[in-house]
């Protein structure tokens, strides 16, 4: 077999989103041109840069063969979080320690119950989404954070260079995740622990010190997703980040992180957050009606998770 059809087979998930996402590109260059304007690219990118950070974080969980679907309640009290402090007169580097750290030590509770006393993570994430949301909305009662400074939003920087920090930032992180689980030690303990805990185990690795890290690296992801997609708006409001959750796992899912753990890169994730992203406003120039996107979205994670059944029983044969 030669290299490249070695490569094509290896990452053919990631390949096969890429082609989908280039022939939605395709139908767009040719029947709605005005998608690729300018404005129109910026604003698509810049609201799937926060998504992009999450669906990053989701994705060593569940390589790790975890779950957490508390992230868009997380996502909405770091947001609220980041909104209060900088109303509060703090500037933004510590607006943005406190929305990073809130998240992070949200993550550490879900890992400590996860990875400590060995609960499902499916049960203590369920739990703390809506623990979260509720104390929110106890809390808040609805009301937004208004009259923030103006050094909040866009960072202070205006809508331009505003978005540019955004997209800037995100690409960083991915860069370092993708590097941080291709190159060190701590990134093959996650696809380790993911594909065979006990064997983790016995080759001297710490199955729970992994979990609980990687829970709160995506609480601190999350934070961070948050803080970047507040500053887009004038207000904050408490309700945002609902179905963030879904968004994140649907982008790890469709890009070929599976779903049993073990095995999956970001760069397929990164395809699948783009695909997920560019359906809405597809929808909009092919003046499709926007009901569609939701089941259009169904329809490609389906067709993912179906592809990934296939693919783990063809292995199982093989083996």
């Amino acid at each position: 077999m030669s290299n490249s059809a070695v490569v094509i087979k290896r990452h053919f998930r990631e390949l096969s989103v890429a082609a989908v996402f280039g022939v939605l590109l395709l139908v767009l260059a040719v029947i709605a041109p005005g998608f690729f304007s300018r404005q129109q690219l910026l604003t698509t990118l810049t609201a799937a840069a926060p998504v992009l950070i999450a669906a990053c974080g989701m994705t060593l969980v569940i390589v790790c063969r975890q779950i957490d679907i508390s992230i868009g309640s997380q996502f909405a009290l770091c947001s609220m979080i980041a909104g209060l402090l900088a109303k509060a007169g703090l500037p933004m580097p510590v607006v943005a320690l406190g929305a990073i750290a809130s998240g992070g030590a949200m993550g550490a509770f879900n890992g400590a119950l996860v990875a400590g006393l060995g609960l499902p993570s499916i049960v203590v994430t369920l739990a703390t989404m809506v623990t979260w949301r509720e104390a929110l909305r106890w809390s808040r009662e609805g009301e937004f954070v208004k009259d923030l400074p103006d050094h909040f939003q866009w960072f202070g920087l205006g809508q331009g260079g505003g978005q540019g920090v955004i997209l800037i930032g995100a690409m960083l992180v991915f860069g370092v995740l993708v590097l941080a689980m291709k190159h060190l030690s701590a990134g093959r303990y996650v696809y380790a622990v993911g594909a065979d805990r006990e064997s983790a185990r016995l080759a001297g690795i710490r199955p729970g010190a992994v979990t609980f890290v990687v829970f709160v690296i995506i609480g601190g992801l999350v934070g961070l997703a948050a803080l970047l997609n507040a500053i887009r708006f004038a207000d904050v409001d408490p309700k945002t980040g609902t179905g963030l959750e879904l968004q994140a796992i649907a982008a790890a899912v469709i890009g070929g992180v599976a779903i049993s753990g073990g095995r999956g890169n970001l760069w397929g994730v990164l395809a699948g957050v783009l695909l997920l992203a560019s359906i809405a406003p597809a929808l909009v120039f092919l003046q499709m009606p926007p009901q569609w996107e939701k089941a259009i979205q169904g329809a490609i994670i389906l067709l993912a998770v179906a592809v990934d059944g296939w693919r783990t029983r063809k292995e199982a044969n093989i083996g």
